[in-house]
């Protein structure tokens, strides 16, 4: 068998794993190998052949059949086998369904005209156009195979560069562009077109090619490629951070101000209603801003924003939502650097007022006073556990919203309410999702009395594994014993042995803070004597 590169920059030394005699059959090779063994070899023995046989003909069509009255008249797309070829033997499944949205590759029988057919299972579905796939990694470095891009050698670099610069992320195994990917992209595109245009690359890597073969002068090839950058170096001296930003603005500007439903105007301003929102260059970064600054202050990051978040952007803050009946101060709504928190009154004196934060789940524009003021009265009593009979809270902690029982804290999913949830209901979380503990740990052991005081010792369970507890000392579990095994005397050794070391390290502490502040004792009393030192006269 011979075989003939079709990539005019392959590497040899990228040699795939094969077979050594492909008279060895998958069957024949049980006897020497086993299960997992023989199924990789039958992958390898499989993908090897299937890749020295002739490629699959495949024919795309669109099967209608309609009902003998001809009223209701149903399609198929997909494919029909003309020739199996390689699909005899192998054929790989598809990673990701979505890279078939047409059906092509569905293999449908092969069938004629008038031919009679047997209804099976009829599922009307509804289907809509989708824009092409984003790339996967897969399927981006066949695409720069296909057109000359890089080697075999450098794509692994090439993608990581690409995420490690923040130019696109990887979500659900593809690739979504960032900003930062899109605005440097249209930079590049606008004003060096020619050195990102798909051709450049590969041509520029046949010359290399032809200079590593000694056919072409590397000096040549040096210069020609000089001479040309920089005169494009040249042709952006003269440009102005202002024509920079309108070229990426006007390129960028359907992406960050795509059309809206009503049909309003996307780049107006929600702040001044009057000012017209652009691309801008900051310290940060780029970002949007009003044309009208410094006299209108509106900005947002650079990211494609609704109705709703320009109108929440440009909310005058701090917001009256009403007054509270109990206390008389108001209840203002307001945006600290962690997202929007209600607030009651004002600041007095040292007395920091009463906050809550708002959630998620509530729009800033919907925030009514009766919402507030249920935020401001967290933690509430829901009611108490039918089984333990303490008092069952629910509150809003560093975390998000959490149900509290005694020491022991459970957190709320996203779909429910801290403000409405019942007992019934929150009896039900905490059953499900076990709690975490914030007050003392549960023993996992309770070995007995210790011999000096006759308090308790524990074995508890810790982040580095499990130790024993006596009082305030706490001494870990050494690997040859379990938390099972460990008896009262080991544990009273280990305990007595992280006691001792516990004082030498308080006593080592202690003579080095006495050392150094009668080293400071001295240094002033020698400054003291130093300022009352009489000056000799002139």
């Amino acid at each position: 068998m011979s075989f003939r590169n079709r990539s005019k920059n392959a590497q040899e030394a990228h040699e795939a794993v094969r077979p050594t005699d492909f008279t060895r059959q998958p069957k024949d090779m049980s006897s020497y190998l086993d299960n997992d063994g023989q199924r990789l070899y039958e992958l390898i023995w499989k993908r090897a052949m299937a890749s020295s046989m002739q490629k699959a003909a495949l024919e795309q069509v669109a099967i209608d059949s309609a009902t003998v009255d001809r009223k209701s008249i149903m399609r198929a797309t997909g494919s029909v086998i003309i020739f199996d070829g390689f699909l005899k033997l192998y054929q790989e499944d598809h990673d990701d369904p979505a890279d078939d949205d047409d059906g092509a590759s569905k293999i449908l029988p092969r069938v004629t005209e008038g031919e009679s057919l047997t209804t099976g299972e009829v599922r009307p579905e509804q289907h809509f156009t989708k824009p092409p796939p984003r790339f996967t990694e897969a399927s981006l470095v066949r695409k720069m195979e296909e057109l000359g891009i890089g080697r075999p050698s450098t794509y692994a670099s090439i993608i990581t560069v690409l995420q490690d610069r923040s130019y696109v992320r990887l979500e659900n195994k593809r690739f979504e562009p960032e900003n930062r990917g899109r605005v440097v992209t249209a930079f590049l595109s606008g004003y060096f077109e020619r050195y990102v245009e798909y051709n450049f690359t590969a041509d520029l890597e046949d010359r290399l090619d032809q200079v590593a073969s000694g056919d072409t002068n590397w000096k040549q090839v040096l210069r020609d490629f000089w001479v040309d950058f920089y005169e494009a170096i040249k042709g952006t001296e003269g440009l102005k951070i202002s024509d920079v930003i309108d070229t990426l603005d006007a390129d960028l500007g359907p992406h960050f101000f795509p059309p809206r439903e009503d049909g309003s105007d996307t780049r107006v301003c929600p702040s001044c209603k009057d000012g017209r929102l652009g691309l801008k260059l900051g310290k940060g970064g780029p970002f949007i801003g009003c044309s009208n600054y410094p006299d209108c202050s509106f900005t947002r990051p650079l990211s494609v924003a609704s109705a709703e978040d320009d109108e929440i952007a440009g909310m005058a803050l701090p917001k009256v939502l009403g007054v509270d009946p109990d206390t008389e101060k108001d209840v203002t709504l307001r945006k600290g650097p962690f997202g929007f928190y209600i607030q009651l009154g004002e600041p007095e004196g040292k007395e920091k007022p009463k906050r809550a934060t708002l959630l998620k789940s509530f729009s800033p524009m919907e925030v009514t006073l009766e919402i507030a003021l249920a935020l401001l009265a967290l933690p509430r009593d829901i009611g108490l556990h039918p089984e333990t009979g303490e008092m069952i809270q629910a509150g809003i902690g560093r975390f998000g919203p959490y149900l509290k029982v005694g020491p022991a804290y459970t957190s709320l999913g996203p779909d429910e309410d801290v403000l409405s949830i019942g007992l019934n209901r929150a009896v039900t979380v905490i059953k499900e999702k076990p709690p975490k503990s914030r007050g003392a740990a549960t023993a996992l052991r309770d070995l007995g009395a210790h011999p000096a005081d006759g308090k308790p010792v524990g074995v508890f369970k810790g982040r580095y594994g499990p130790y024993v507890k006596h009082g305030s000392v706490n001494a870990s579990v050494p690997k040859s014993e379990t938390e099972e095994s460990i008896t009262l005397e080991q544990a009273v050794e280990l305990l007595a042995a992280r006691a001792a070391k516990g004082k030498k390290g308080k006593k080592k502490a202690s003579k080095k803070v006495a050392k150094k502040a009668a080293k400071k004792k001295a240094k002033k009393k020698a400054s003291r004597k130093k300022a009352a030192k009489p000056k000799s006269s002139s």
